[in-house]
């Protein structure tokens, strides 16, 4: 079976006017509440998101607590050094994963009615997703930065809460693009997967997460300068270690020159809009 497109969906990427901003408005959070009520019916999605980097901030935290003070920098110790890798790598996996439940949706056949409606933009799938995978993000970022509190990291003030939650946002949106581009260009679940498997780990390492620049050769200083993972957690790292902060503040010195707060973020936010950019024609794909 395959979808046949309205010309109102083909002809609208994004909404032109306030009738149909109001309609993508209520497209995003119709598919927003779809999903919440399927984590409503299988919790353990959330709960196995809270465990696991709990477990990767105790048990790494563990692993390097002897390590001698300054070889993480300005850190007091690896635990908050680790906190916001952890946070950002945590937010990564799931915006990552978030196209999966759209593959699903597209193997049983329910892509197919939903890219047959007449919506507005089709970037309502992508909003939807953002904001869902957004708020787990929170929770997850919540419950660590209460954790590594305990766990001597340090607590950021409230600028600094508002500003991590940017920064997750920016995150999410731009994977979220790049892994529902994934579902649309990819054959089925399993090719997805093994996308998944095979960026997961290696993007992690190759940024900043668990060690400084400064540990890495020079190849992988480069690679990690040009992972996006390393421009949100350098930022959130330098909002744990500095009370005082402002978007001129020198969060990394890499390869290529000093990065300030600013410029994390907007090369945070570039991403996000080269990801939405990239996924646009994907989005017009019909299926089988």
């Amino acid at each position: 079976m395959s979808s046949v497109v309205t010309s109102r969906s083909v002809a609208t990427d994004t909404p032109s006017s306030s009738s149909e901003f109001a309609d993508f408005v209520q497209e995003t959070s119709a598919l927003t509440k779809r999903l919440f009520v399927q984590l409503q019916r299988r919790p353990t999605t959330l709960i196995a998101g809270i465990i696991q980097p709990l477990m990767w901030l105790f048990l790494f935290g563990a692993l390097f607590q002897n390590v001698p003070a300054g070889m993480f920098g300005e850190s007091q110790n690896y635990a908050q050094f680790l906190g916001a890798g952890v946070i950002v790598f945590t937010a990564f996996g799931g915006a990552l994963n978030a196209g999966l439940p759209v593959m699903f949706d597209r193997e049983f056949g329910f892509l197919n009615r939903l890219l047959v409606a007449p919506l507005v933009s089709r970037y309502s799938i992508v909003a939807a997703s953002a904001l869902f995978i957004v708020t787990l993000s929170l929770v997850q970022a919540a419950t660590i930065v209460v954790a590594g509190a305990f766990w001597g990291a340090g607590l950021p003030g409230i600028g600094g809460l508002m500003a991590i939650v940017a920064i997750l946002l920016l995150l999410v949106l731009g994977v979220t693009g790049l892994s529902l581009g994934l579902t649309f260009a990819l054959p089925g679940h399993i090719e997805l997967i093994a996308a998944i498997f095979v960026t997961n780990l290696p993007l992690l390492f190759a940024s900043t997460a668990l060690a400084p620049l400064s540990f890495m050769p020079g190849w992988l200083q480069v690679v990690a300068s040009l992972n996006p993972l390393s421009y949100a957690i350098e930022p959130i790292r330098y909002l744990y270690l500095h009370e005082a902060w402002s978007l001129g503040s020198i969060v990394m010195a890499g390869p290529f020159g000093e990065v300030s707060f600013g410029g994390a973020l907007a090369i945070l936010a570039g991403f996000a809009a080269l990801a939405l950019a990239i996924i646009q024609p994907l989005l017009h794909r019909r299926f089988a």
